[in-house]
């Protein structure tokens, strides 16, 4: 994977905690800083389509702990 070069301010104790978790995790800074903008590309991704989440029929009311024991003990899973 092809990567670019860029310079980003940062925190002194931000870069004091990357500087003691890369000595210890015996890798580069520069590791640990690639695996947080990663993480951040990720988290503040946009789709261009809304996601399709499942939808489930019931009541709205909530289920106890019982009725889910009950449920499972009885094999009524819905499948």
């Amino acid at each position: 994977m092809s990567m670019q070069r860029t310079n980003v301010y940062a925190h002194p104790e931000d870069l004091a905690l990357i500087k003691e978790s890369a000595r210890r995790r015996g890798i580069p800074e520069a590791e640990i800083i690639r695996e947080g903008i990663h993480m951040a590309a990720l988290a503040n991704r946009v789709w261009d389509e809304p996601l399709s989440w499942p939808t489930f029929d019931g009541g709205g009311a909530p289920v106890s702990d019982d009725e889910i024991t009950t449920t499972i003990a009885d094999g009524k899973t819905g499948q």
